[in-house]
């Protein structure tokens, strides 16, 4: 046989063993592992191979014969390596059997039970904040199907207590650390800081801005804007009463012109919003839709109109202005979702607040106060919640992101109205 042929044989057998190994027939693999020898003694995935058999039977001297030839050819398989650390852990060789492992995970970082081996090692060793960062590493690069294996739920369960208690114990000891250096940093500093150590410590997930329709790169996830940097705001405040007074005589005379705010098309998908499509515990009261005035809403409302024209809208052609009276009436839940584009804010003016009302945005949850705006990033996860025995009604309304230039604005509205050009004003790209 020439040596092209005997290549190619090898390469047949070797993915042949490869598939009985993974459909669970290992005794069928071992016999095709044994023709790969035969044609090539010292082929390493075979001699690794058996080399693991022999250590799951308890013979690590076997194992030690079968990969030592597979530790002296090139390149050596990470699966080689991490076997060598096992047998060199049952020798109690453990800083060699480290040393294997790193190796095995320089060529596969994905090998997620080669760091469940690393944190057992340094477990022996006492040394518990390196294994909690193996128990990490094991867990976040770990398929989902290998998380929830009944046979690995205990080892796990395991990393997950270990990774909980270093984290505990790092918090404590970054809390000691850190007293003086917040000392005089001014409150609103201190959150951001404070969130961003939350995150560290695993305490809560980071929330980025996913964007469903157009994503402005560069722009810092920000949940919530702080409305004292917006200089128009104190003005829109100001107008709380006048707007609510003419909320009520909204709800008083023309309460039918609130319509379903989630209105689905025919054949689109309703995903989460299923239970609230066409569905009035959720309404609004348009006074500009697809950036189109309501005149006669309008009408009834003119100081609310006259505040509006006071703030940075976004104003892109049959898109925006958005802006209505958004009710949620009791027992109702606006679920988790993102908005169309991070260009711009959704403005939140409160008017009428029972309790146990709130919204999250990403990792802060808010309840809205009477006169103060909530501004925020809607492309941030968010969902809101009405849990009282009474309607809960908000004025809501867009701005343009005050991180965006003018120029930027400009492009963007270009680029959001050829959007809509290429696939028509009518496609369903949402509110922008």
């Amino acid at each position: 046989m020439n040596a092209t042929a005997r290549d190619n044989e090898i390469a047949a057998l070797v993915a042949e063993a490869e598939r009985l190994g993974r459909s669970g027939q290992r005794d069928a693999a071992a016999a095709v592992w044994e023709r790969v020898l035969a044609l090539d003694p010292g082929h390493p995935r075979a001699l690794t191979f058996h080399g693991l058999r022999a250590f799951q039977r308890g013979d690590v001297a076997g194992a030690r014969r079968f990969l030592e030839p597979a530790l002296r050819r090139s390149p050596v398989p990470a699966l080689t390596h991490a076997a060598w650390g096992r047998v060199l852990e049952a020798e109690d060789r453990l800083d060699d059997a480290l040393a294997a492992f790193d190796k095995a995970l320089t060529l596969d970082p994905s090998a997620y039970p080669v760091h469940l081996d690393k944190a057992r090692i340094y477990g022996r060793l006492g040394r518990m904040r390196e294994q909690a960062l193996c128990y990490e590493h094991a867990l976040q690069v770990a398929p989902p199907q290998a998380l929830v294996a009944p046979e690995m739920a205990p080892v796990f369960r395991q990393a997950r207590e270990a990774v909980q208690r270093n984290k505990a114990e790092l918090g404590e000891f970054l809390q000691q650390r850190l007293a003086d250096a917040r000392s005089g940093v001014s409150p609103r500093l201190l959150a951001r800081f404070d969130e961003s150590l939350d995150i560290a410590l695993g305490k809560q997930p980071v929330y980025v801005s996913r964007s469903s329709v157009f994503h402005v790169a560069g722009l810092p996830s920000i949940a919530f804007f702080d409305r004292e940097d917006f200089p128009w705001a104190p003005a829109a405040e100001a107008c709380t009463d006048a707007i609510r007074a003419e909320l009520e005589q909204v709800l008083a005379g023309d309460d039918a012109g609130f319509i379903p705010y989630v209105r689905t098309r025919d054949g689109e998908p309703m995903g989460q919003f299923a239970p609230l499509d066409r569905n009035p515990d959720w309404s609004a009261y348009f006074l500009w839709q697809h950036g189109r005035r309501i005149e006669e809403h309008m009408a009834r409302c003119p100081a609310t109109v006259a505040m509006l024209e006071q703030v940075p809208q976004v104003e892109v052609s049959n898109r925006a202005p958005a802006a209505f009276f958004s009710a949620l009436k009791p027992g109702t839940h606006i679920p988790p979702h993102n908005g169309s584009t991070n260009a711009r804010l959704t403005v939140h003016l409160p008017l009428v607040i029972p309790p146990d009302c709130a919204i999250r945005v990403g990792a802060h949850t808010r309840t809205w106060k009477m006169g103060e705006l909530l501004l925020f990033d809607d492309t941030i996860e968010h969902e809101a919640w009405n849990r009282s025995s009474q309607l809960r009604v908000v004025l809501i309304f867009d701005v343009w992101n005050p991180l965006l230039s003018e120029a930027e604005r400009v492009l963007v509205r270009e680029a959001l109205e050829g959007i809509m050009a290429y696939y028509g004003y009518d496609a369903p790209l949402g509110d922008l």
